[in-house]
């Protein structure tokens, strides 16, 4: 009797424990889709173009980073890819380190648009990696400057600072990846 008592509770406490994890982590979904679509109009007020080439892709993404240059410098952040088509979402992560000429501490944006889906399926499943990079850019959290925007292999992809102030040129590395834990 004593041990049905026992189990009861360690499977209550255990299913407790699940289900605050699970609502932990629906809580840092919200948060990274919320960050996603607030950088979305971020980018819409930028260039009111971008909202048609986001409509019309099979699918984008969008990260939010924040980070800190002195010569050698890093960011990170979170984000979200989008399939438009089966609006299914693929929460990530993204990590920067670059190393050259340049100061700053800012709150950057990303916004990748996919060509193609098959592009889009491998931007999710092997992650993305790039190279080299020259800005300037400076927010003050109300209006954004030092947008910029780019190609990549998988299609386009736009850059807005935020908030802070970043200046420099210098050798950078971009990753991204599935976020193990929010998906």
């Amino acid at each position: 009797m004593k041990l049905i008592k026992w189990l009861a509770t360690a499977a209550t406490l255990t299913a407790f424990g699940l289900s605050s994890a699970m609502a932990a982590d629906k809580a840092k979904q919200d948060e990274v889709l919320k960050a996603a679509q607030t950088s979305l109009n971020d980018f819409y007020k930028a260039d009111p173009k971008i909202k048609g080439e986001v409509e019309k892709a099979p699918g984008y993404a969008v990260f939010t980073t924040y980070g800190v240059s002195f010569l050698l410098g890093g960011a990170g952040g979170k984000g979200v890819a989008h399939d438009n088509a089966t609006k299914k979402n693929t929460f990530m992560d993204m990590a920067l380190a670059s190393a050259g000429l340049q100061i700053g501490a800012a709150q950057t944006r990303y916004l990748f648009i996919f060509k193609d889906k098959a592009q889009m399926q491998q931007f999710i499943d092997k992650g993305w990696e790039a190279s080299a990079n020259i800005a300037a850019g400076g927010g003050t959290g109300k209006q954004s400057e030092g947008g910029s925007m780019g190609s990549f292999t998988g299609g386009k992809f736009y850059q807005l600072t935020k908030t802070g102030l970043e200046v420099g040129a210098a050798a950078q590395g971009t990753k991204v990846w599935k976020d193990k834990d929010l998906n």
